[in-house]
């Protein structure tokens, strides 16, 4: 019996070592948004340039949230993808901040309508350094979007820095 187990383990090992490895389709950015300005960026009541703290050393987006808002960073106007998963990432800090933060995406497919995608696993809260977030967005065979909205949403009061924005594609 030991014998049959042995000679089945080693004729599944050939079998698995001829088969050719799948790779992983590579994660592609689509939109990169360099945090070295205000240029572009649509909601500007709060938000500041700060050359002085970056995650990349090239400035961020700092908002100073008197209450709890809903920052519009940028939009992406029409994307030739589907059936892939769309990651919106960021790297996000916080100072007092009585609440929580993070990253939002609208996505508009037309004749569907708008949906939305919210990165509430791993919200930025109190005091933190730099911390990578992202959230998802699934899209089938098909739908293509018209619209992509990257926000950031602060529920609370404190101060928030945003950087090295992304819109990446994945597969599904």
């Amino acid at each position: 019996m030991k014998i049959r187990f042995v000679l089945l383990g080693a004729i599944i090992a050939v079998f698995l070592a001829g088969c050719p490895a799948q790779k992983p389709e590579p994660l592609t950015v689509i939109k990169a948004y360099p945090i070295d300005s205000l240029d572009s960026v649509i909601t500007r009541e709060g938000v500041e340039f700060d050359p002085t703290l970056s995650s990349d050393g090239n400035g961020s987006l700092k908002i100073l949230a008197a209450e709890p808002a809903t920052v519009r960073l940028f939009e992406t106007g029409p994307l030739e993808i589907d059936n892939a998963r769309l990651l919106y990432q960021a790297k996000i800090r916080s100072e007092n901040l009585e609440g929580k933060a993070y990253l939002e995406m609208w996505v508009n497919i037309s004749g569907m309508g708008e949906f939305f995608s919210r990165g509430l696993n791993s919200p930025a809260t109190g005091s933190s350094e730099w911390n990578s977030q992202e959230t998802p967005f699934f899209l089938k065979k098909g739908q293509k979007p018209d619209n992509v909205k990257l926000n950031l949403v602060i529920d609370g009061k404190g101060t928030v820095w945003i950087d090295d924005i992304k819109l990446v594609k994945a597969p599904r």
